[in-house]
């Protein structure tokens, strides 16, 4: 048990803020958990993450004892783009799953990185997600950072909340856009018609995606497109283009999936990702080559 006492600077200040300059190695979303599950109390009282502290409060703080990790490392391939004593940074292939579920008990991202970092590796996650800081589908190809400290994961987790890690994904859809570049801001949510997607809704979260077109293949009815996203919903560029029409070819789920180079899978890649090193602070900038069958696509599209 870890006891704080506000001091009468500190006042007015939310609780959740306050003690996450306290404790460096608990990031907001963390705090926030511990007070909902009230292993964080105010003068012996539960409270909430709003709160705003006054002089001479005593805040408590439970310490949770780290979750032992009981997955096993799996000899699987993958592509490494950048590693070092903080963070790992790959190439994900299309079809792999990034962390254990129901269904994919193993074979995952994460096993292969066991494989590869041993025990150094970023407890946060949980169980089940070590070191995962923040995931592409399994039918997304591309770049992915996975952390090997808890300082790193919640510096990286704090840089991807406030938008300061820049993602660009490439991607092949079905139909002419005419526009060169353009802004979607839609909110997406939980589909209220298949619980198992994702929708454009007016109860969902803010979304923004942004998107110009690299090239126009009108003989086959297809845009390559560059995006960018500011916000990280799930399945968004997805659910995004096909809302304006514009569906990612490949994509079983928010489309027909059909398409004449018989592709399992969405032609949708994660290129690239700008962010600042959690230790060093230095500015990185990384990229994934796009995986042979989206290479393929594209020479047979530049050659008819």
């Amino acid at each position: 048990m870890e006891t704080f006492i506000v001091k009468k600077e500190e006042v007015n200040q939310r609780i959740d803020s306050y003690l996450a300059k306290q404790k460096e190695e608990l990031s907001r979303v963390t705090i926030q958990r511990l007070i909902e599950e009230e292993k964080i109390l105010v003068n012996g009282k539960k409270t909430k993450a709003s709160y705003k502290i006054q002089e001479k409060d005593e805040i408590t703080v439970e310490e949770e004892k780290p979750k032992e990790i009981e997955l096993k490392a799996q000899d699987i391939p993958i592509e490494i783009i950048y590693e070092d004593s903080d963070i790992i940074v790959v190439n994900k292939p299309k079809g792999m799953v990034v962390h254990p579920a129901n269904g994919n008990p193993d074979g995952t991202l994460v096993n292969a990185i066991m494989a590869i970092c041993k025990d150094s590796l970023s407890g946060i996650g949980g169980e089940i997600r070590p070191g995962i800081v923040h995931r592409i589908d399994k039918d997304t190809s591309g770049i992915l950072i996975v952390a090997k400290n808890d300082k790193a994961h919640i510096n990286l987790s704090e840089q991807i909340k406030n938008h300061e890690v820049k993602k660009t994904y490439i991607a092949l859809v079905r139909g002419m856009v005419k526009e060169n570049e353009a802004t979607i801001h839609m909110p997406i949510g939980r589909s209220t018609k298949d619980r198992k997607k994702m929708a454009v809704t007016q109860k969902g979260k803010e979304a923004i995606t942004h998107f110009k077109v690299i090239e126009r293949f009108s003989k086959h009815n297809c845009t390559l497109l560059e995006v960018k996203i500011e916000t990280g919903r799930t399945h968004q560029i997805r659910v995004h283009l096909a809302q304006i029409g514009y569906p990612i070819i490949g994509d079983t789920t928010y489309s027909n999936g059909k398409n004449q180079w018989g592709i399992q899978g969405q032609c949708l890649h994660a290129k690239s990702l700008q962010f600042q090193h959690p230790s060093n602070k230095k500015e990185m900038f990384l990229e994934a080559r796009l995986p042979e069958y989206f290479q393929e696509v594209l020479i047979q599209l530049q050659e008819e």
